[in-house]
């Protein structure tokens, strides 16, 4: 019984992280390129139960029972970076990525200036003229003159991405956006296994490499890839799973009293 409750307690604490990802995915379903997390369980390592009950002449002998479950535990929290949906606006500092790749922002964090990786396109244009995302991150680009990566810097409003992926500042081609990808185009989530979440929608990750080929969209925004309903229907199903456990934890409490107070009272 005392391994029951630990069996059925493991299963209420893989069901409570399960929990705080789906409240961490419906809490970002408004967030510009937010992409959601999925948890996966494993079990724990299976058990083989013998004892040496089987007598024969005599001696006694060790027979296996069989295996026994210790309950899961949570294995990993994995991104699920495929595409999210489209929603078109009216400013010329919105941008969106179709397919791969992330744009490069560049923060300085006291240290030095780190390079991180996102979706969001959602920039706007600060005191100083720089492109930068909501956290006054810089936006990395390459300078069509010097061919030189560094912070894309406009001081004007009249923005235009042309066909080649040319930022057109007042007309004039000034900037390419400075976009990386990871690992290869076979497998989205295998490669982006590296990436890991940093706060205000930025990501870490190895062997970032430069790619020109991403497909690039002014006026629009990378929704989140959220399911609502999805995460709705998952939410009520932890719920089930966790007062199922909990029944479980109750009825083997009960009976653990019992054997304690009752069986073992001297009458």
């Amino acid at each position: 019984m005392i391994r029951g409750i630990y069996t059925a307690v493991s299963g209420m604490i893989t069901q409570e992280g399960k929990q705080n990802v789906i409240t961490n995915n419906l809490s970002n379903v408004n967030t510009v390129g937010f992409k959601g997390e999925e948890l996966s369980v494993k079990e724990f390592d299976r058990v083989l139960l013998y004892n040496y009950d089987k007598v024969v002449n005599g001696k006694n002998y060790r027979q296996d029972l069989g295996e026994i479950s210790l309950g899961s535990k949570i294995d990993d929290v994995n991104t699920n970076f495929t595409q999210g949906s489209f929603e078109k606006t009216d400013k010329a500092t919105d941008f969106a990525i179709e397919g791969r790749g992330f744009f490069t922002v560049q923060r300085n964090d006291g240290i030095g200036n780190n390079r991180y990786y996102t979706r969001d396109g959602s920039f706007h244009i600060n005191s100083r003229g720089y492109l930068v995302n909501s956290s006054g991150d810089n936006i990395l680009g390459i300078n069509l003159e010097t061919e030189q990566i560094e912070p894309i810097r406009v001081n004007s409003n009249n923005l235009a991405l042309d066909g080649e992926g040319k930022l057109n500042v007042d007309g004039s081609p000034s900037y390419r956006f400075y976009t990386c990808d990871f690992g290869q185009e076979n497998n989205v989530n295998e490669d982006y296994k590296s990436l890991q979440k940093v706060g205000d929608n930025l990501y870490t990750g190895e062997n970032a490499r430069e790619t020109n080929n991403t497909a690039i969209k002014q006026y629009n925004l990378e929704k989140s890839n959220v399911n609502v309903i999805k995460e709705m229907v998952e939410m009520m199903t932890v719920m089930r799973n966790f007062e199922t456990n909990q029944k479980v934890i109750q009825s083997l409490d009960e009976t653990l009293g019992k054997a304690v107070n009752e069986l073992g009272s001297i009458r």
